[in-house]
């Protein structure tokens, strides 16, 4: 198994923890509200984090099986060669869009961090958290689509 497959899988049984506690968090959060009028503040907001966290960082190896929606119909009516390509040109501005959505949050994330942005709840949060797995996750998701575009035959 190559590095890349190891860490995609490493990152998605960990995103599946993550879901599992932001679940668990969740439904904390709503039997306290309806049986306490205890403030659940930070609830809501740490489980929007987790499946923050989730989503991004298991956009690579959700790539890596194909799993992303794709336009089976216009592949069926092309001939295998031109579909190849049709895939490959795909992947490329899926790759170049993805790139600039890493760079645009790594710069969001280094303005959190030097700024020392929190969110504006009670319990207030760093940013950086989020922004963070947002940059890592395309960033995986990045390299794991130039990977296959170079892959192929």
């Amino acid at each position: 198994m190559k590095p890349l497959e190891r860490l995609n899988r490493a990152i998605v049984f960990l995103s599946a923890i993550a879901l599992l506690v932001a679940s668990c968090v969740l439904t904390y959060s709503v039997v306290l509200r309806y049986f306490s009028p205890q403030p659940t503040d930070w609830q809501d907001e740490f489980s929007v984090f987790l499946l923050i966290g989730v989503t991004f960082m298991s956009a690579a190896w959700v790539q890596s099986q194909r799993g992303h929606i794709g336009i089976e119909a216009v592949a069926t009516l092309l001939p295998p060669t031109a579909d190849r390509w049709r895939q490959r040109l795909v992947d490329v501005a899926s790759a170049l869009f993805c790139a600039f959505f890493a760079w645009k949050s790594w710069t969001l994330l280094h303005e959190a961090w030097v700024e020392g942005y929190v969110s504006s709840s009670s319990w207030s949060p760093p940013l950086w958290i989020p922004y963070l797995t947002m940059a890592l996750g395309m960033s995986l998701l990045t390299v794991q689509i130039l990977v296959q575009v170079f892959r192929r035959p």
